[in-house]
């Protein structure tokens, strides 16, 4: 049996590739337990300092299993599913990226929006589908694509169910990059080497859990704890290393997380 996440590890930067080609990289429960199973070793490595997710083929990731949502319709489901959240991702304290190739619907739009950045092939097709299927919207989004894109925009997308290209994600402030051709799976890579060769992993893990959290804080209490946060960081080696490096203008060497 193929494996059902591909996982290379080059320079720093860990790439997961959704790969079931065949479905357009559908999501089932197994596929899901693999690539957190991948996350959660991603966070304890210390080689792997970002990582980029993409999918296999022409698509990032087409939305639930069809055969999986048939069977729920029937009752007759009975695989045991993942105890680990659909935001799973969000609490990896290493920056994630998303590489949108092709396809990205319903819980695969989900996958890619809970990624920490998010570059995207400029005809790549998006659509959040749910009211096509007679379903709501799913793990979160409903939370998430208002602060990405605004209210009025994520009425559109949510209520629509419509299919969008990623030039126009990018339009709407849902994707930092839409891409030309097939270079977006290159152009993430290159972004996340860069993370990985200047960007302190102290620093990023600290970062990703502020942006990611302070959502729910109010400005008093986010800043409170982003001057815990400073003095901590006076305390480890990357604020060393950071100054010493900037001084005698050298890349610098950060030690893993």
């Amino acid at each position: 049996m193929a494996e059902l996440v591909l996982s290379s590890l080059d320079q720093g930067v860990l790439t997961l590739t959704f790969n079931r080609p065949d479905t357009l990289n559908a999501w089932t429960d197994a596929l899901g337990r693999r690539y957190f199973d991948l996350l959660a070793q991603a966070e304890k490595d210390p080689e792997v300092r970002a990582v980029v997710v993409t999918g296999a083929g022409k698509g990032f990731c087409s939305g639930a299993d069809f055969e999986a949502l048939a069977a729920i319709r029937n009752g007759t489901y009975d695989q045991e599913p993942d105890p680990r959240p659909n935001t799973f991702p969000t609490t990896v304290g290493k920056p994630i990226i998303a590489a949108v190739n092709g396809a990205c619907a319903g819980l695969g739009m989900v996958h890619a929006l809970v990624c920490d950045l998010v570059f995207t092939a400029a005809d790549a097709k998006w659509t959040t589908a749910f009211p096509r299927r007679g379903l709501i919207a799913e793990y979160g989004l409903s939370w998430v694509l208002p602060r990405l894109i605004g209210q009025q925009r994520a009425m559109d997308v949510l209520l629509s169910g419509r299919v969008f290209t990623g030039a126009e994600a990018y339009e709407l402030g849902l994707v930092n990059r839409a891409v030309a051709g097939e270079g977006v799976l290159s152009e993430a890579q290159a972004y996340a080497r860069e993370l990985a060769t200047y960007s302190s992993p102290a620093s990023m893990a600290v970062i990703k859990r502020q942006v990611w959290h302070d959502w729910d804080a109010t400005l008093e209490d986010s800043a409170a704890a982003a001057v815990r946060e400073m003095v901590a960081s006076f305390g480890r080696p990357d604020f060393a290393e950071g100054v010493a490096s900037f001084l005698e203008r050298r890349p610098p060497n950060f030690p893993p997380l």
